[in-house]
């Protein structure tokens, strides 16, 4: 998917939603547990109640190997059922990869080739060489990490050198040598709040996914107040804030209702850019 067939989900179905599917063994309704496919199962009662209101679905890899062989069975079953009965919908892959040149080009064939994905969190810091080999891909995307939602993304990703430039600026400014708005795309965390002000004089043009609106505590007001640009340039993610608002068999409805609750305000954050 392009940055231009992206855009124009978002304003067709005035949404800028990802559900992560952080499927958790151990979270999902009990019920579910029972059944020989219980990770897909799960993810596939998510997907039907929440595709009409968001335009990406996020698989967290990790949640998937943790499980080993079933695991990643059930994460390319996920993925063939997205492509099968949702293909406008966008697919990251939340893998964090990045490594020497010919890993990542291993990790690249991985996801662009064999499971077929639009998008794949790249982590950027051992340099060009680990970025590049994604970059390579005619229509798919490699989001950087950048400027993190959790506690420790100070002790690094903050830090200024002799000129007061914090190292997740050198990634915003260095990482554009490699890439561009049209094949590349930034983390940014939710709980960052008016630091999305600061991102946008390095990255305008650029999609923006954006983790932690929701369970963990961050504004969709104050990331589309800073971080929104005219094409939208945003992509909102929310998991356990929707697929674990229940642990019973409404587990599905209730999903839908909260993944629906943040289209409408979504919606209403889109028509202030019209």
């Amino acid at each position: 998917m392009n940055k231009e067939q992206l855009i124009k989900q978002i304003f067709a179905k005035k949404s800028f939603l990802c559900v992560g599917l952080d499927t958790d063994i151990k979270k999902i309704p009990e019920h579910l547990k029972e059944s020989e496919n219980p990770i897909f199962d799960f993810n596939k009662a998510i997907i039907d109640a929440t595709a009409p209101y968001c335009v990406a679905y996020k698989p967290n890899l990790a949640f998937y190997e943790s499980l080993g062989v079933k695991g990643l069975i059930a994460f390319e079953q996920t993925v063939e059922y997205l492509k099968k009965e949702y293909p406008e919908h966008f697919i990251i892959a939340d893998a964090k990869r990045g490594d020497i040149g010919n890993t990542s080009k291993m990790y690249a064939r991985t996801f662009f080739e064999e499971y077929d994905i639009d998008a794949l969190t790249v982590a950027p810091y051992m340099g060009e060489d680990s970025v590049k080999p994604f970059l390579e891909y005619e229509d798919k995307w490699v989001i950087l990490l950048a400027l993190t939602s959790n506690k420790g993304s100070n002790d690094f990703q903050m830090t200024e050198d002799k000129n007061g430039k914090r190292l997740f600026e050198k990634v915003l400014e260095k990482s554009q040598e490699w890439g561009n708005e049209d094949n590349m795309m930034y983390v940014v965390g939710a709980t960052q709040g008016s630091m999305f002000e600061n991102i946008r004089t390095h990255v305008p043009h650029h999609f923006l996914l954006v983790p932690g609106v929701g369970a963990q505590g961050g504004s969709l007001q104050e990331v589309c107040k800073y971080g929104m640009n005219n094409e939208c340039g945003l992509l909102v993610n929310s998991s356990r804030g929707i697929i674990y608002a229940s642990n019973g068999k409404d587990f599905a409805e209730t999903a839908a209702t909260k993944a629906k609750e943040l289209q409408e305000e979504m919606a209403v954050e889109l028509e202030k850019i019209k």
